[in-house]
């Protein structure tokens, strides 16, 4: 059984700038899989064990990378909405039953990870972030990476914070979760500037 997600509603107040970029899911989808069986079978299916220990199918419509192990678990990754994940995992149960997979009647795959993008609108000093909450949570190397990356605790997002006001957000498993997480950073940061 697939999670179910809130999409992101663009008429919100304050989200309209919030951008789902990727959502990981992943999940079990058969007890087992003979790779190379479905590597031979399956068009845009590649299998090298020498260099990765599963899969890789890629479907174009909706675009999305999955990873297949013989152990019957998935990972798909390039998914923009709800509606892809459900489409895709749909094609990949079907592809995979067609090369004679025994798959599940219900995959029980789960989202992992949801990757935002955000514009706040307006610069952040990112010195005066540091300066002024104290390293709480943050890694800032501007030598080494322009960005500054601050740990959220509750719910557990990191953001990618950049000078020029835009934002990424990942960790979370829900949009609630990255909407709670971009609430939380926006009250700390207005604190500051």
């Amino acid at each position: 059984m697939v999670q179910k997600m809130i999409l992101i509603s663009m008429d919100e107040k304050g989200y309209e700038s919030l951008k789902i970029e990727n959502i990981v899911a992943s999940g079990v989808i058969a007890d087992a899989i003979d790779l190379e069986n479905v590597s031979d079978k399956i068009k845009n299916c590649e299998l090298n064990t020498k260099r990765f220990p599963g899969a890789v199918y890629r479907i174009e419509k909706p675009k999305i990378a999955s990873l297949i192990f013989s152990s019957g678990k998935v990972v798909l990754t390039g998914i923009r909405n709800n509606q892809d994940l459900h489409e895709g995992l749909g094609i990949i149960m079907q592809s995979l039953r067609d090369a004679g997979v025994n798959t599940y009647d219900e995959p029980q795959v789960a989202v992992t990870n949801i990757v935002c993008s955000y514009d706040m609108g307006k610069y952040i000093n990112l010195n005066k972030v540091v300066i002024t909450l104290n390293l709480e949570n943050i890694e800032y190397e501007p030598e080494q990476f322009p960005g500054l990356v601050y740990r959220i605790e509750d719910p557990k997002i990191v953001a990618l914070l950049f000078s020029s006001g835009k934002i990424i957000l990942t960790g979370g498993k829900t949009v609630e979760d990255i909407k709670r997480g971009l609430d939380f950073l926006e009250q700390r940061l207005e604190t500051i500037m």
